[in-house]
């Protein structure tokens, strides 16, 4: 008789070993370039969650097969917050801080990442406001509107805001 058996994953990412990264980073180059991890775990490694630009979302189980998951799979409680693949790629590498344990026996958390550069949180802020315009629009604009985000990206780097630079596509474009 064989039994499937699953176990909670303690979430943190600096405990995945770098072949299941490599895997997770190859999905990500090809589908989505957030993650989000199930705590819930069989097999290899967690379940995952891509992301994408325009909040399409797909599963991978732990062999980074198509998976289809369940409804509160991903749920606040349930998983991690969500990495971006330049963490995960930090974390395969090991640049990533592990938790530190205190002599008296409780886990210290050390930052899971490194302070970013002043043009990461740049582009991190530029590419949130893109998103949640494009989120709280997304019925009015063109279903193509997508072929352009290189081009708004690049007009609010130069300081338009997101209002700006999605008007500007539209009136060249559409």
């Amino acid at each position: 008789m064989t039994t499937t058996r699953s176990k909670r994953w303690n979430g943190n990412i600096e405990s995945l070993k770098a072949d299941y990264l490599t895997g997770v980073i190859t999905q990500m180059d090809t589908y989505g370039d957030r993650v989000q991890f199930a705590l819930v775990t069989s097999g290899n490694g967690p379940r995952y969650q891509l992301t994408n630009s325009a909040g399409k979302k797909m599963a991978f189980d732990g062999n980074h097969h198509l998976h289809h998951p369940e409804e509160a799979e991903f749920a606040p409680g349930n998983s991690t917050g969500v990495f971006t693949l330049e963490q995960i790629k930090l974390a395969k590498v090991g640049g990533l801080k592990p938790a530190r344990t205190m002599s008296t026996g409780t886990v210290k958390r050390a930052s899971t990442t490194r302070a970013p550069s002043a043009a990461t949180r740049a582009k991190d802020l530029v590419d949130s406001e893109k998103y949640e315009y494009f989120k709280a629009n997304r019925s009015t604009l063109p279903d193509t509107i997508g072929e352009h985000s290189t081009e708004i990206t690049a007009m609010m780097r130069a300081g338009m805001s997101a209002e700006q630079a999605f008007g500007e596509v539209l009136k060249k474009y559409f």
